[in-house]
């Protein structure tokens, strides 16, 4: 098993988060490779990744945004889901301002109305299921896993699959238009994963501004 660890990042990137990439635990089962791109666009940076993992045959990417902070088994978790024959999952993280929401989506709709005017509904997950897996709508790029096959598939219909629609962002895009494509996507909210900011955010942070 190929798996690639995907790293878009504008200039910085945070000290917790470099440490929790060295503390991922690798099993001797999986080849691992990495890929950094920096740059301000970042749809760009996850075009070239995609196509860098799809050219390579890595057969899963896990995404991970470099201002995540995350466990040591997420890989070996959310790899894990993806055995059961899945194509993307991701784990649970939230936004890093108030108000704290979660970065699961239950519904995403985005249409061209007759007039020419894009309309789009994207609602988060408030109630999601605790320590579940669970098929979403769309989700953050922050820690995601992806297969090969999705992203070559994507690759193929779109060829920059990551170029945002009007009214979405790159990550949004991604989602609406595998799900367009047949494709489920999954969270493991069993996957805690914190959002840095001024300080981290995570579930906890949530619950306690619901």
């Amino acid at each position: 098993m190929k798996i690639l660890i995907a790293v878009p990042s504008h200039e910085m990137v945070h000290a917790d988060f470099t440490r929790c990439l060295m503390e991922l635990e690798r099993p001797e089962c999986y080849e691992i490779g990495y890929a950094q791109i920096v740059g301000t666009l970042v749809y760009t940076a996850r075009t070239l990744i995609a196509n860098k993992a799809v050219e390579m045959g890595f057969d899963r990417v896990l995404w991970l945004d470099s201002d995540m902070t995350f466990k040591p088994d997420t890989l070996i978790r959310l790899s894990a889901d993806m055995d059961k024959g899945l194509d993307m999952v991701c784990g649970i993280y939230f936004t890093r301002k108030a108000p704290v929401l979660p970065s699961i989506h239950k519904h995403l709709r985005w249409e061209i109305k007759p007039d020419g005017w894009v309309d789009t509904d994207c609602r988060c997950y408030m109630d999601y299921p605790e320590n579940s897996l669970f098929e979403i709508a769309c989700c953050g790029f922050g820690c995601v896993m992806t297969s090969g096959r999705l992203l070559k598939a994507m690759n193929e219909k779109y060829g920059s699959p990551f170029y945002p629609l009007m009214g979405m962002g790159e990550d949004t895009t991604f989602c609406w238009r595998a799900t367009q494509n047949g494709y489920k996507i999954f969270c493991d909210s069993s996957v805690k994963v914190g959002h840095l900011g001024l300080y981290e955010f995570n579930e906890e942070t949530f619950k306690a501004n619901k």
